[in-house]
């Protein structure tokens, strides 16, 4: 690994995205480069436009923050391009072929597909740069609910009931009564609660595939689970030491205007609050904790993950995994782990060391 002439290593931040989820990973990175360590880090910002353009980042943190419930993104600026050739990783250069600057790594602050999904992980891997977190399969499975359960379910571990719609749009009556009412209707391949409808009555059920279809070619059906929601996070240090964070349990994610913990609720409206730790006993915050590291290792992920769950009456169930979480000032994962005594400048510190860890080795 180079280092710059600062001796500070180059973490290239790439944010934004084609994804429905563009704003938020815009101000997820801005929090991502305000609290990485400037005695340690060169930031190098590296913005992706809703349209798929990649072009000089936003450098001042400020202009990427949540104002006003206005959601930042990515600006038309001078178009760059990152190198696919191990000769010259790390490299983004304009369109002229001067460069713009040489990263050591890549953290990939993008949510949602083309980004989260293997995509980006892929393509940096062409060139050997290191990344953070989850690598291709991982994220891909990550990314996609049909196949997380899938692996999930594997291993042993609780899940929901569900039935994946590629082609049709319409359940049978065996998979209504299994189902039963309410249920939920998401795109396969989503995040951020966007695109997602609660059903409780079949009439609405068609409006509700249509709208997951705007986002995903294939949706999940999944039954209700009834339980209060809780979030785990699941970190891998340098060493490969795998740690999981004390539990959030997610308070009023039922006050969304769609009954559910949609997209307004989580960033807009300020409904939500967390019990940090959740207030479980010991026996099952043990479990919620031993449950994500398994559902880390199932996926085969790396450095990072939110593992999220309903505790119901008979124990916890998995919900899903994310494999690059909310970074955001509101976001869990990041407060779960400061309430587990890792601050969020040494999360990322950890994060941006394993990745370069890992490739060295």
């Amino acid at each position: 690994m180079s280092i710059s002439n600062s001796g500070k290593v180059r973490v290239a931040v790439v944010y934004g995205g084609r994804s429905s989820e563009h704003s938020v990973s815009c101000v997820s990175a801005g929090a991502v480069m305000g609290h990485l360590d400037p005695l340690k880090y060169e930031v190098i910002p590296v913005g992706i436009t809703v349209d798929g353009a990649w072009v000089v980042g936003e450098n001042d943190p400020e202009n990427l923050k949540l104002r006003d419930r206005r959601m930042p993104e990515v600006e038309h600026r001078e178009e760059i391009r990152p190198s696919l050739d191990p000769a010259h990783r790390g490299e983004f250069h304009f369109l002229d072929g001067s460069l713009y600057a040489t990263a050591d790594v890549i953290f990939p602050v993008l949510h949602g597909r083309f980004g989260e999904d293997g995509t980006v992980q892929g393509l940096f891997a062409l060139s050997d740069i290191p990344v953070v977190g989850p690598g291709i399969l991982a994220s891909a499975a990550g990314m996609d609910k049909e196949f997380t359960k899938k692996l999930m379910a594997a291993e042993g571990l609780p899940i929901g009931k569900e039935v994946i719609l590629r082609k049709r749009s319409e359940l049978s009556e065996a998979e209504k009564n299994l189902l039963g009412l309410p249920v939920f209707v998401k795109p396969a391949r989503g995040g951020s609660s966007i695109g997602i409808s609660k059903v409780t009555s079949w009439e609405d059920f068609p409006a509700a595939v249509e709208l997951a279809r705007n986002h995903d070619e294939k949706v999940i059906v999944e039954s209700e689970i009834v339980g209060r929601e809780v979030e785990c996070g699941v970190l891998q240090y340098p060493d490969g030491r795998i740690i999981a964070s004390v539990p959030a349990m997610l308070m009023g994610t039922e006050d969304g205007e769609g009954g559910f913990y949609d997209f307004d609720t989580k960033y807009l409206d300020n409904v939500v609050t967390a019990e940090i730790p959740a207030p479980l006993d010991q026996k099952t915050t043990e479990l919620i904790q031993s449950l994500a590291i398994e559902s880390f290792q199932a996926l085969a992920c790396e450095g990072l993950a939110r593992v999220d769950f309903f505790v119901t009456a008979s124990g916890p169930v998995l919900n899903e995994i994310n494999t690059m979480p909310g970074f955001t000032p509101i976001s869990m994962y990041p407060q779960i782990f400061a309430a587990s005594g890792v601050a969020y400048e040494d999360l990322l510190d950890v994060l941006v060391q394993q990745a370069l860890h890992r490739v060295s080795n």
